[in-house]
């Protein structure tokens, strides 16, 4: 009867400008659904050049590969039988168009363009691309003499269409077009489309998995049809993480799930769908009945082509699962864990340095590098080969085989508690037990005598030496002697991941991981130019109270008791003098305000768009139970201060993780001036007329 189809999608770590590598895993993609009995294969969004190829996109150059590697693609004996649904950038009379590229047996069948561009948070699509706004309209396209050589078809068709096969009609979603208001989906499936695709480039947000697993089975669910995402997976070169969660839906329920995370490089889901499921579904749902005989149809492509066999009656057909879902504390685990493997092994460096302090901060992005060896551990014992060879790269050793995640952290791991004067032995057995822990090498060191030098040159010149508050010294005094001690661990730990394994007759250098969390950097609580400074942070997205409940997980998970004493410490900078061997500087008392009170403000800022006078609005009921509307206008007036004062840190912020919807990160995400008029004075007004009222 030719009822089941067999369909491919796919979530591939795919990297900018890396066509080689690109190239292999869509080829291995392919393979894999062809051994599985699939006769049409999804990839994701852009997979040819790799999604973040951000102003290389207006490279002609970028263009020229793509097509070479989709000439590559077209004339291997590896894409013959099977549909295969490609994704790059294509130049259209003129106009540049993030496309689809389907095609058959060495003919391109189609050539879609994306209708809605991301253009969002992290996403900057209208930068660079036009979106397709002829709506099922189609236009004559001239291939490039590099494809007409392998296809023999001088021009293809362009623009806004579907596929029909003689078992079934395809129409294509991609990325941003899902969470449009006015999604293709609706109007295609009242058109007869039975199957949807959707490519995306879509990246991992704590909390966000579920929202896009609810769009897909939604899309089917008032509709009918069968839906099939692929995603982009890994780290393809900057502070995104994709987080693959290939599906396959049908009738708005989920039949096939792909991982989260996981260093897979290539994850390729098959599946096995009755057509009849749809026809049946639709068929008692009048309202969508009635709708679909008003639809102004698409243009069609025919394809002499069955996803089906003649005769599959036997043939058994995937049913529902239940989708499960990470904890954020699980995916704080696993997520940054790893986006740091692919940046290592693409970064092509020996290992991380971490300045560990035996606080939270320094403390969990210790675990997040303890779990991604947790991860390599496992996917070798998994038999990833790919995972292995990175591994044996990393440590330079051609026979290394990573069984034990510590002995494999001892290898490429250095943390380095730098102690001053100001440092408690608290927090240096803290540091000292969590590295035990862990395996990683670990190096104890004092920074007192570079402090003394560095304000010794002041004194010798200017005469005057410095003091802090608690021997008579100004406010000025006190944090300028904070900021030496902070700046000077910045350049040691630079100066010991250049030479730390060169001491130890060993090759490379290492990365310096950042550990400043996102409510810090929000605030501006950090030194310019402190540890903040690294190469890049695991944990610059998320939030102080999510690294709290991390750090209990990997208590519960990790067994590493040495974080209970860390779990259940005070916050502190230690970068003022100890008052009876005691730690008298908090953070909080230092920030005026609470690690829960800034999540709070950080929110309102970025996810509800408040300025002060907003922001009091809406807190003034939020918080009518602990403050009075005066308490409220003096936090929030003391919030905006500070973090206008302090904007500036952001234009020189790490590159970080990014995990929350709030970050302040400066380069992309959050733009917004870093010299402001820091007395606020129309909007606080607004605000004191407000509490006079109430």
């Amino acid at each position: 009867m030719g009822r089941a189809v067999t369909v491919a999608t796919c979530a591939l770590n795919q990297w900018a400008l890396d066509f080689e590598g690109n190239l292999e895993r869509i080829f291995r993609s392919i393979d894999i659904a062809k051994s599985q009995g699939a006769r049409y294969r999804l990839g994701p969004e852009l997979e040819i050049c790799g999604y973040g190829c951000s102003d290389h996109y207006y490279e002609s150059d970028t263009l020229l590969h793509s097509f070479q590697v989709l000439a590559k693609l077209l004339e291997s004996p590896a894409t013959q039988d099977i549909i295969c649904d490609v994704g790059m950038p294509v130049l259209h009379r003129n106009v540049r168009y993030n496309c689809r590229v389907i095609f058959l047996n060495k003919k391109i069948l189609l050539i879609r363009p994306k209708i809605s561009l991301a253009n969002a948070g992290n996403y900057r699509e209208l930068r660079w691309f036009t979106p397709w706004n002829k709506a099922r309209h189609v236009e004559e396209y001239f291939l490039p003499r590099i494809i007409q050589e392998v296809t023999g078809q001088e021009t293809v068709p362009f623009g806004d269409a579907v596929l029909a096969t003689k078992d079934t009609c395809l129409g294509a979603e991609i990325c941003e077009e899902l969470w449009a208001p006015n999604s293709p989906h609706i109007e295609m499936g009242l058109d007869g489309v039975e199957i949807f695709t959707n490519s995306s480039g879509s990246h991992h947000v704590l909390r966000k998995a579920h929202t896009r697993v609810d769009l897909v089975n939604s899309a089917t669910a008032k509709n009918g049809g069968i839906y099939i995402l692929a995603n982009q997976k890994g780290c393809d070169g900057d502070r995104l993480y994709y987080d693959g969660c290939a599906m396959i839906s049908v009738n708005g329920e989920t039949v096939a799930q792909g991982s989260q995370f996981s260093l897979d490089d290539v994850e390729v889901l098959v599946a096995t769908l009755d057509l009849e499921d749809v026809r049946s579904y639709r068929a008692e749902i009048s309202s969508r009945n009635l709708a679909a005989s008003k639809v102004n149809p698409y243009p069609r492509v025919k394809v002499n082509f069955a996803l089906s066999c003649s005769d599959d009656v036997a043939v058994p057909t995937c049913m529902p699962i239940q989708w499960r879902h990470h904890s954020p504390e699980e995916e704080i685990s696993l997520g940054p864990a790893c986006w740091l493997w692919d940046y290592l092994r693409r970064s092509k460096q020996a290992g991380f340095l971490l300045p560990l302090s035996g606080g939270i901060d320094s403390s969990a992005t210790a675990c997040i590098v303890y779990s991604m060896c947790h991860q390599v551990c496992l996917a070798v014992k998994n038999g990833n080969a790919d995972v292995l060879a990175d591994a044996r790269k990393i440590v330079n050793d051609e026979t290394y085989v990573p069984e034990d995640p510590r002995e494999f952290c001892k290898r490429i791991f250095t943390t380095c508690y730098m102690a001053s004067e100001n440092s408690s032995q608290d927090t240096c057995n803290r540091a000292k037990l969590l590295a035990e822990q862990i395996g990683s090498y670990h190096i104890n060191l004092n920074i007192d005598t570079a402090v003394k030098a560095i304000v010794g040159i002041f004194s010798m010149v200017t005469g005057r030496t410095p003091r802090f508050c608690v021997y008579g010294g100004s406010s000025r005094e006190n944090l300028a002697l904070q900021n030496v001690q902070a700046r000077i661990r910045m350049v040691l730990a630079y100066l010991f991941a250049q030479l730390t394994l060169w001491t130890r007759g060993m090759p490379g250098g290492l990365l310096v991981l950042g550990s400043a969390n996102v409510d810090e950097s929000l605030r501006g609580y950090l030194t310019k130019y402190d540890c903040s400074s690294a190469d890049i942070n695991p944990i610059g997205g998320i939030s102080k109270t999510d690294l709290k409940n991390f750090i209990q997980y990997c208590i519960e998970n990790f067994q590493l008791t040495a974080l209970r004493s860390i779990m259940s410490a005070p916050p502190t900078a230690e970068l003022e003098p100890l008052v009876d061997g005691q730690v008298a500087q908090t953070d909080e008392a230092d920030m005026g305000m609470t690690y829960a009170e800034l999540s709070i403000y950080g929110k309102l800022r970025k996810i509800a768009k408040a300025g002060p006078y907003s922001m009091f609005c809406k807190l003034i009921n939020m918080w009518k139970e602990i403050c009075t509307p005066r308490e409220v206008a003096s936090k929030v007036k003391h919030f905006f201060r500070m973090y206008s004062v302090n904007r500036h840190k952001m234009t020189t912020l790490t590159p970080s993780y990014h995990a929350e919807n709030y970050s302040p990160d400066d380069n992309r995400f959050d733009l917004r001036p870093f010299l402001y008029n820091t007395t606020w004075s129309w909007q606080f007004r607004c605000i004191d007329k407000q509490v006079n009222a109430l």
